[in-house]
């Protein structure tokens, strides 16, 4: 499912914003999603400060006090997909786990039996996104001239993504007559909705006031 997106730089501060967006939709008796990324050190960074606690070292009694510091929860995952690259070719992809036990982590993704960690999935949504958004394409002319605008159409690609677009990789095997697979969305694999919205649905649908 696609919880959030953040439009910005690619700096340290807009990782925080988005993953404090993430923290926000979680509910409190989930546990924190595994998290997967480039080699890029400041999602590190960014999620020590959203997934992490303030801990003081233990004083040894040599010298000055330590000070507090920042250290990640003990359920915080994160693993690092590394990819080398030769002339533009990918010659080898290396995982490192930066937080998290990697038995539970390759449980939780449903990693293979070596225990590999691919990019796969979110190339797919990267895929899905330039083909579905004309904004996205690489060298056109159909890119987005406003922040506010880019915003509003990835809101809308979220929410179709989510709720009217079936995923083949969601479906269920049936045995009903001629039908064979019971088709199903994001949101009706996390049980938000029981059925495939149509797009008219969506767009009048009016969100309850709390």
């Amino acid at each position: 499912m696609l919880l959030s997106h953040h439009e910005g730089k690619r700096s340290t501060e807009d990782a925080i914003e988005l993953f404090k967006e993430v923290e926000n939709m979680r509910s409190p008796s989930s546990p924190i999603p595994v998290f997967t990324s480039d080699d890029w050190d400041a999602f590190e960074e960014a999620l020590i400060n959203v997934y992490g606690k303030i801990e003081l070292p233990q004083y040894k009694g040599i010298g000055r006090k330590p000070l507090p510091k920042i250290v990640p929860l003990d359920d915080l995952k994160y693993v690092k997909v590394l990819k080398k690259k030769v002339k533009n070719y990918i010659v080898e992809t290396v995982q490192r786990i930066i937080f998290g036990d990697p038995e539970e982590i390759f449980e939780m993704l449903g990693a293979d039996s070596d225990g590999y960690i691919g990019t796969s999935y979110v190339e797919r949504i990267n895929l899905t996104i330039r083909t579905s958004l004309a904004r996205f394409i690489r060298k056109g002319m159909n890119f987005s001239k406003t922040k506010r605008m880019h915003q509003k159409a990835f809101d809308l690609f979220q929410a179709w993504y989510n709720f009217v677009k079936p995923h083949k990789s969601l479906r269920l095997k049936i045995d009903s007559g001629n039908r064979k697979w019971f088709q199903r969305t994001p949101a009706m694999a996390e049980g938000i909705t029981d059925h495939i919205w149509s797009l008219k649905e969506l767009l009048t649908f009016r969100v309850p006031v709390q």
